[in-house]
């Protein structure tokens, strides 16, 4: 699935990292699951996928409930939705409004400069796709910092970045890390950030180009950090 901040284009190393933690774990936990592209990618241990996104959470519980979404999505629809989510299933609005520009919510009708390719066509194959390899993840809605996380498991995180778009002074990245060094006593805490603290180790890197940046379009470092013994 296309969401802002996906990490599908790492999803190959990052999930090869991730599988040398997941030997003795207890479960495989993803606070930030989004447009669970690293989620649907884990296999053999149970697996729970949290977001505080009511309408994505909707989404994807009527899906893994054999929910099968519109392979059309025309701009009339789409705007429709966006004015009145209350007058349509949670679950529609949810997949209706990921269908946009970079995958953000609501974020502008998605079409080319002249109109052939069919974007709603090619997010209805890539969402339907995903949905057998989600099939036994248990979803929950939830600030992260309220979920109950099974003493023993890896946790990895794809919390907003600081300073990235939509995000700007909404997230408390403070409380974030504190959070991490919370759940850290009794478990595998995995980061996905450019930057953290220093009780933080860099385990993988890779350069990208960062377009989420409040208005700036610059060559970043995607990270992967393990939280060092608390």
């Amino acid at each position: 699935m296309i969401y802002m901040g996906s990490k599908n284009k790492h999803s190959k190393d990052l999930v090869r990292i991730i599988n040398n933690f997941l030997p003795g774990c207890s479960a495989y936990v993803e606070p930030f699951c989004g447009g669970c592209n690293i989620v649907d990618k884990v296999a053999g241990i149970p697996r729970i996928a949290n977001d505080i996104h009511y309408y994505l959470i909707e989404m994807w519980y009527e899906l893994l409930d054999g929910w099968d979404p519109p392979r059309k999505i025309s701009e009339k629809f789409y705007d429709e939705v966006k004015l009145n989510k209350d007058a349509y299933d949670p679950w529609l609005v949810g997949y209706v409004g990921f269908c946009s520009f970079g995958g953000k919510w609501f974020g502008g009708y998605r079409r080319d400069s002249i109109g052939l390719r069919d974007y709603g066509l090619d997010y209805y194959k890539n969402v339907t796709k995903q949905v057998p390899n989600l099939l036994g993840v248990e979803f929950i809605n939830s600030n992260y910092a309220n979920m109950r996380i099974p003493d023993g498991s890896l946790v990895y995180c794809d919390p907003p970045y600081q300073g990235t778009t939509s995000y700007e002074n909404k997230f408390d990245q403070k409380a974030f890390w504190e959070w991490c060094r919370l759940i850290g006593r009794s478990n595998t805490v995995l980061v996905s950030e450019y930057v953290a603290p220093d009780d933080f180790i860099c385990i993988w890197e890779k350069e990208v180009t960062d377009r989420m940046r409040i208005g700036v379009s610059k060559k970043e470092k995607e990270k992967l950090f393990l939280l060092t013994s608390v």
